[in-house]
């Protein structure tokens, strides 16, 4: 038996773009057949709907708003919630798994890590690291940036993704790298839900705790994804890419590197 999970959901209490308070999915994923989710709002600094102003301890606590809203409703309907955020920098997002709100409020530098200092960390405490959307090519981007050291996964199916090239070439890049692919619906509204277009990741154990997630990435054990077969209508070995793209080391540096040599 496999088991079905949300990895990428937003709520307005914390993210300035969602529509849907964290309480508002839980009977939908239920009615969905999911087993659980993660609330994963935008953080510091991404699209967040805290002020920047406020000090840490209140700015963790409203950040946390939308997941806690979640949480409480889920435990109410005895479905499960965890907890992670979607951080950026350059147009470039990464979905961080493994790190709680006690692990927030006494790290406030969290704020201003590069990426490889987000990578190195979150591993070291036990999390993971997932490039999301990494192909995603729209107004507020200006160039892709990768850092192909710097994370555990790439999110190769994001139902948010308006053009199934962006899906095409992250299936490729993961499979260049040899790390694993996830799937997500970045999805900022409860009515989402009922078209259906939602996706997940299934695992072959029932989560107990978010690092159960991590753990699965790292040793690369997913027992697969739930993606609608369009998001891929794009074939992954015919897919090419015509935009900017900036490739970062493990030190966060910007090298002189090919593109196509992580998708040949």
């Amino acid at each position: 038996m496999n088991y079905l999970y949300e990895t990428h959901l937003h709520t307005r209490q914390a993210s300035s773009c969602a529509i849907s308070r964290g309480r508002d999915y839980i009977q939908g994923y239920q009615d969905a057949g999911y087993d659980g989710i993660i609330v994963t709002d935008h953080f510091f600094n991404g699209n967040s709907a805290i002020r920047q102003y406020l000090n840490w301890t209140d700015w963790v606590n409203e950040f946390c708003r939308g997941y806690e809203d979640a949480y409480n409703e889920g435990l109410r309907r005895n479905f499960d919630v965890f907890f992670g955020w979607e951080e950026s920098f350059d147009g470039d997002d990464y979905l961080i798994y493994g790190l709680d709100k006690q692990w927030l409020l006494q790290h406030p530098e969290v704020c201003n890590w590069t990426r490889a200092e987000q990578y190195e960390t979150v591993n070291y405490y036990g999390g993971a690291v997932v490039h999301a959307h990494p192909f995603r090519y729209t107004s507020y981007i200006q160039w892709i940036h990768l850092a192909p050291q710097l994370i555990d996964a790439v999110e190769v199916a994001n139902a948010g993704n308006g053009d199934p090239l962006y899906n095409a070439l992250a299936l490729r890049y993961a499979r260049k790298l040899g790390l694993p692919g996830t799937a997500g619906s970045d999805i900022h509204t409860a009515q989402q839900l009922k078209t259906n277009a939602i996706f997940g990741v299934y695992l072959t154990q029932k989560m107990r705790t978010v690092n159960d997630y991590s753990n699965a990435l790292k040793s690369g054990t997913l027992a697969g994804i739930r993606a609608h077969p369009r998001c891929f209508s794009t074939s992954s070995d015919s897919a090419s890419l015509h935009t900017p793209v900036c490739i970062h080391d493990k030190s966060d540096r910007i090298i002189d590197a090919d593109i196509q040599d992580f998708l040949d």
